[in-house]
C-alpha cells in the first residue's frame, strides 16, 4: 500500500497550531498531504480514530487501519474538486483514502465512473488501481469523528488545511462540488479568503444549487453547486440517488471543461 512521506518533525499531541503554521507555507500538493496525514491538532478527534483502529470492525479484523487523518485524493491540476464531510471510521481511517471502503465511497465513485471521471466505479484500498481524471476529492475535516459530528472548533481548526488545498488547485480549478450543509459552510469562508467572491447574502447550501463565484486577482470564475450527501442515511431512504449524483456531477463536469 502506498506511504504518505512525512515532512519534518512530527508535531505534538493537542498542537492545535499545527494546521495554521504549516499549511500556508506548502508548496504543493504532495507536500500537504504528507503534513495533513501528521496531524493531531485535535484530541478528541485523534483519541477516537486510534481507538476505531486498534478495536477495528470484525469484518475488518486482519486490517491495518490507517489510523490518521486522511489526506486529499487527485490529481494537483484538477479542475474539479468535490469537497465531502469527513473520513468514515471503518473507510478512510481504514484505508488511508478518502471515500475509499465504505457505502458512500461506492455511490460516489459509481457516479463518477459514469461521468468518465474515474478510472473504474469502485473504490476499495489504496493500490486498487483507481484513478481520477481532473477531480480532487478533498474534505473540511481530515480526522473520522464519533457520529460523523465534527465540531465547530475542529472544523475550523482544519480549515487552514482546505484553505491551502484550493489555493494550490486555484490555477486550474473551474468548478467545485460540496456534498452536504456541512461542508458548504465550512468552505465558502475559505473561498472568500483565497479570493472568489461571494454573494451577498451567502448562498444557502440544497441539492441542485448552481452559483457561479467571480473571480477576482489570480483566480478565475468557479462555478460551486450544491449535492446532497451520498451517506447511508441519504441513499437508502431515496433522498439522495445515482442518477441524482451523476446528474450533477455531468453538470459540473461541462463548467470544468471535463466533458470532452
Amino acid at each position: 500500500m502506498e506511504k504518505h512521506e512525512t515532512a519534518g518533525p512530527p508535531p505534538l499531541p493537542g498542537d492545535g497550531d499545527f494546521p495554521a503554521r504549516r499549511a500556508p507555507d506548502c508548496g504543493g500538493l504532495a507536500e500537504l498531504d504528507a503534513l495533513v496525514s501528521q496531524c493531531r491538532a485535535c484530541p478528541r478527534l485523534v483519541a477516537w480514530r486510534e481507538e476505531v483502529a486498534a478495536t477495528k470492525r470484525r469484518a475488518f479484523k486482519d486490517w491495518e487501519y490507517w489510523g490518521r487523518p486522511v489526506p486529499g485524493f487527485g490529481p494537483p491540476d484538477a479542475a474539479l474538486a468535490v469537497v465531502g464531510l469527513a473520513p468514515a471510521a471503518h473507510g478512510g481511517n481504514r484505508t488511508g483514502r478518502i471515500f475509499t471502503g465504505d457505502a458512500s465511497g461506492d455511490i460516489l465513485m459509481q457516479a463518477l465512473h459514469a461521468v468518465g471521471l474515474a478510472s473504474q466505479p469502485t473504490s476499495t484500498h489504496r493500490g486498487d488501481g483507481l484513478e481520477l481524471h481532473g477531480v480532487r476529492l478533498a474534505a473540511p475535516v481530515h480526522c473520522a469523528p464519533p457520529q460523523n459530528k465534527p465540531t465547530p472548533l475542529e472544523r475550523d481548526t482544519c480549515r487552514p488545511w482546505l484553505a491551502r488545498e484550493l489555493e494550490l488547485l486555484s490555477p486550474s480549478l473551474r468548478a467545485l462540488v460540496v456534498l452536504g450543509a456541512f461542508g458548504w459552510q465550512a468552505v465558502l469562508p475559505v473561498l472568500g479568503q483565497a479570493g472568489w467572491q461571494l454573494p451577498r447574502p451567502r448562498p444557502v447550501f440544497g441539492h441542485g444549487t448552481h452559483v457561479t463565484l467571480p473571480g477576482g486577482g489570480t483566480v478565475r470564475e468557479l462555478h460551486m453547486f450544491g449535492c446532497y450527501h451520498p451517506s447511508q442515511q441519504n441513499t437508502f431512504t431515496g433522498r439522495l440517488t445515482l442518477p441524482m449524483l451523476v446528474d450533477v456531477f455531468r453538470q459540473a463536469a461541462e463548467f470544468a471543461g471535463l466533458d470532452q
